[in-house]
């Protein structure tokens, strides 16, 4: 499966994640859609005195925003790894069942998981 082949709102998630990853060249870029259909995105950021994934990023930026759950989320990355702590971010803030797709840099949709 490709992100042209997710719903028309997860593939903008995709460009979302794909862009944020790509203006500073992190290993990995994500993207959120909360529950008014407000997105976020989000870089990995790698400081001496913080370290945040891309989707724990991406799901504090909704969390500051307001946000009180969400829709979808995804993650572009070179690999269909998932760390536990990046799907216990979108549990905290949207509970169980939210759809996480975890993208190649090709676009090819690695995994599907929900959280």
């Amino acid at each position: 499966m490709t992100a042209t082949e997710l719903s028309d709102e997860d593939a903008k998630l995709v460009t979302l994640a794909r862009g944020a990853r790509g203006r500073i060249g992190a290993a990995e870029g994500a993207a959120v859609r909360d529950e008014t259909g407000r997105t976020y995105s989000g870089a990995t950021v790698a400081l001496d005195s913080l370290a945040l994934s891309a989707l724990q990023l991406a799901v504090a930026q909704a969390a500051a925003s307001g946000a009180r759950g969400l829709e979808a989320a995804v993650v572009v990355r070179r690999d269909a790894s998932m760390a536990a702590d990046d799907l216990a971010a979108v549990r905290a803030l949207g509970g169980t069942g939210v759809a996480v797709h975890v993208v190649g840099s090709d676009g090819t949709v690695l995994a599907t998981t929900a959280s």
